[in-house]
Protein backbone atom coordinates (compact mmCIF):
# COMPACT_ATOMS: atom_id res chain seq x y z
CA UNK A 1 0.00 0.00 0.00
CA UNK A 2 1.21 3.91 -0.45
CA UNK A 3 0.50 6.48 1.28
CA UNK A 4 -1.32 9.22 -1.47
CA UNK A 5 -1.91 12.29 0.65
CA UNK A 6 -3.43 13.96 3.73
CA UNK A 7 -6.74 15.00 3.55
CA UNK A 8 -9.28 17.08 6.62
CA UNK A 9 -12.25 15.07 6.94
CA UNK A 10 -14.06 18.67 5.81
CA UNK A 11 -12.84 17.96 2.49
CA UNK A 12 -14.09 14.32 1.65
CA UNK A 13 -18.51 13.75 1.27
CA UNK A 14 -20.65 11.74 3.33
CA UNK A 15 -21.86 9.13 1.04
CA UNK A 16 -25.39 7.58 2.48
CA UNK A 17 -25.18 4.68 -0.37
CA UNK A 18 -21.76 3.74 1.25
CA UNK A 19 -22.14 4.61 4.71
CA UNK A 20 -18.51 6.36 4.45
CA UNK A 21 -16.77 9.36 3.93
CA UNK A 22 -15.38 9.51 0.40
CA UNK A 23 -12.54 11.48 -1.42
CA UNK A 24 -12.28 10.91 -5.22
CA UNK A 25 -8.89 8.67 -6.01
CA UNK A 26 -6.69 9.08 -8.53
CA UNK A 27 -7.32 5.84 -10.12
CA UNK A 28 -11.02 6.93 -10.86
CA UNK A 29 -12.62 5.23 -7.35
CA UNK A 30 -13.32 6.22 -4.13
CA UNK A 31 -11.22 6.36 -0.93
CA UNK A 32 -13.70 5.75 1.92
CA UNK A 33 -13.56 5.32 5.65
CA UNK A 34 -16.73 4.39 7.30
CA UNK A 35 -18.05 6.32 10.51
CA UNK A 36 -17.14 3.54 12.95
CA UNK A 37 -13.70 3.12 11.87
CA UNK A 38 -13.76 7.23 12.62
CA UNK A 39 -14.89 6.05 15.93
CA UNK A 40 -12.82 3.66 17.10
CA UNK A 41 -9.72 6.44 16.16
CA UNK A 42 -9.18 5.32 12.75
CA UNK A 43 -7.51 8.05 10.36
CA UNK A 44 -6.65 5.32 7.25
CA UNK A 45 -9.22 6.11 4.31
CA UNK A 46 -8.18 3.44 1.43
CA UNK A 47 -9.44 2.75 -2.24
CA UNK A 48 -10.89 -0.41 -2.70
CA UNK A 49 -9.60 -0.33 -6.58
CA UNK A 50 -5.79 0.41 -5.85
CA UNK A 51 -3.38 0.26 -3.25
CA UNK A 52 -3.60 3.92 -2.44
CA UNK A 53 -4.74 4.92 1.12
CA UNK A 54 -5.02 8.50 2.38
CA UNK A 55 -4.57 9.81 5.95
CA UNK A 56 -7.74 11.58 7.46
CA UNK A 57 -7.16 14.80 9.72
CA UNK A 58 -10.41 15.15 12.04
CA UNK A 59 -11.16 15.54 15.34
CA UNK A 60 -11.67 11.88 17.05
CA UNK A 61 -14.14 13.90 20.10
CA UNK A 62 -15.97 14.79 17.27
CA UNK A 63 -16.63 11.32 16.46
CA UNK A 64 -16.40 9.07 19.57
CA UNK A 65 -19.87 9.18 20.18
CA UNK A 66 -21.80 9.41 16.53
CA UNK A 67 -24.31 7.61 15.39
CA UNK A 68 -24.55 10.22 12.45
CA UNK A 69 -21.84 12.08 10.81
CA UNK A 70 -21.35 15.50 12.02
CA UNK A 71 -23.41 17.90 9.88
CA UNK A 72 -21.14 20.84 7.72
CA UNK A 73 -22.11 24.14 8.83
CA UNK A 74 -24.26 25.72 6.24
CA UNK A 75 -22.35 27.90 3.77
CA UNK A 76 -22.48 31.48 4.10
CA UNK A 77 -25.10 33.16 2.17
CA UNK A 78 -24.21 34.80 -1.48
CA UNK A 79 -25.30 37.90 -2.02
CA UNK A 80 -27.47 38.12 -5.31
CA UNK A 81 -27.18 40.78 -7.62
CA UNK A 82 -30.63 42.58 -8.74
CA UNK A 83 -30.49 44.30 -11.84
Amino acid sequence: MSAYDEVEIEDMEWSEELGAYTYPCPCGDLFQITLADLRLGEEIARCPSCSLFLTVVYNEEDFADAKEPPQKPPAAAQPVAVA
